[in-house]
């Protein structure tokens, strides 16, 4: 039996014509001759089927990146398949389609080198961001932020590995160095920044403790406390922070000590306050009485006076800073008027002042009298220069002379 492509001989085997050269393809025992040929041409009609799949994946363009492995398996099948067909005729198609698979093919290594450019564009701003973090100082790193920064940093590297296009491995391996790099620096400067900070917290416990102790010793000072409790409260503020717990608990007796040691100085202010006020309401009694003193008519009486009122005025006591003003400066005002006067009254009754008056005015007189016969023997000459400065020189020397009268 035969067909325009292959025929079954007596003993069942099956032959093919295939580029005008018949080759066997099998032998079918298990029926007559037209069963066999029928069993190579299905097995043909299956070759076809892939042929046709792959067309229509070429047209559509679907799955490019697996198009050239599907061209190159069927291309092997159709070296000599043991079918019964025209099988020249779909090698003919499978060539027909093989420049489109390799424009799909271009298109492809286009489109994933631009991938592969994203990608590590992607993983060079991941690297830089770790890098920041690992160039920050650690001083002033908040490190729960840091970590699930880096964290999210190190899923965002894992998802471009497991879902975006593998770039080159060298370009690859030498970003992730890098990242590695910057993570290990990270997660070491933390390592150190937490150990640091345990000591720091350890040391600072010691010394709160220790100005806890200092402080509780300090109440049975009671309000002479105040400036050791002062010092004490400074070097607290520069000890650092332990343990939030233990901090809240050591505070809570620190400030127990100073709150007692406050307390008694409050009463020591208040018994203060009081003697202040007494002292305010005598000086203020006082300063009536000072009215009274006028040292310009009788600094002498002033004097006696303002010295009974002096007296009186140290045993009233202290008044606060804030009535300072209202009495301390008006008793120096008085005091001052006092000495001003005193100072006057002596500067115009010492002999030796008055000799030394005297002895200027009669200097003064004998050399006005010496300018006035100078001024008239140049006015006799008419010699104006001369005559304008022995004039200027007499006036001088009358109006020194008019001060010292006065």
């Amino acid at each position: 039996m035969s067909t325009s492509f292959g025929r079954v001989d007596a003993e069942n085997n099956v032959f093919v014509t295939d580029g005008g050269v018949e080759r066997k393809v099998g032998q079918y025992t298990a029926g007559d001759a037209a069963t066999a040929l029928s069993f190579y041409t299905t097995r043909f009609a299956d070759l076809e089927a892939q042929v046709r799949i792959l067309e229509q994946r070429v047209k559509s363009g679907v799955d490019a990146k697996n198009l050239k492995k599907a061209f190159d398996a069927i291309n092997g099948e159709l070296v000599e398949p043991n079918v019964v067909g025209d099988i020249q005729a779909l090698r003919e198609r499978v060539k027909a389609v093989a420049p489109k698979i390799e424009e799909h093919a271009a298109a492809k290594a286009e489109e994933n080198k631009e991938a592969i450019a994203e990608a590590l564009k992607l993983r060079e701003e991941l690297v830089l961001k770790a890098e920041a973090l690992a160039a920050a100082d650690p001083a002033k790193t908040i490190w729960k932020t840091a970590t699930a920064e880096l964290t999210a940093l190190f899923e965002a590297w894992q998802a471009s590995q497991k879902s975006g296009p593998r770039p080159p491995k060298a370009e690859a391996d030498a970003l992730w160095k890098r990242f590695s790099a910057a993570r290990t620096k990270v997660e070491s400067a933390k390592r150190a920044f937490f150990a640091a900070s345990d000591a720091s917290a350890k040391a600072a416990k010691a010394t709160k403790l220790g100005l806890v102790e200092k402080a509780e010793a300090l109440t049975s000072k009671g309000a002479d406390a105040v400036t050791d409790y002062r010092r004490l409260l400074d070097v607290w503020k520069t000890a650092g922070r332990s343990n939030s717990k233990v901090d809240d608990v050591l505070w809570a007796r620190f400030k127990a000590a100073g709150d007692a040691i406050y307390a008694a100085k409050g009463e020591q202010i208040a018994v203060v306050s009081a003697s202040q006020a007494e002292a305010f309401a005598a000086k203020i009694a006082l300063l009536e009485e000072i009215k009274a003193i006028n040292p310009e008519t009788d600094f002498v009486a002033a004097k006696k006076l303002l010295a009974g009122i002096q007296d009186r005025w140290e045993k009233a006591g202290r008044v606060s800073r804030d009535q300072f003003a209202q009495t301390e400066d008006k008793l120096k005002a008085i005091e001052a008027r006092v000495r001003k006067a005193e100072a006057e009254h002596w500067k115009a009754n010492d002999p030796a002042a008055k000799a030394r008056k005297n002895d200027v005015t009669i200097k003064l007189e004998e050399a006005i009298a010496k300018l006035e016969a100078e001024l008239a023997s140049a006015t006799a000459k008419s010699d104006k220069k001369k005559i304008a400065e022995i004039t200027e020189s007499i006036a001088a020397r009358k109006s020194w002379l008019a001060a010292i009268a006065k």
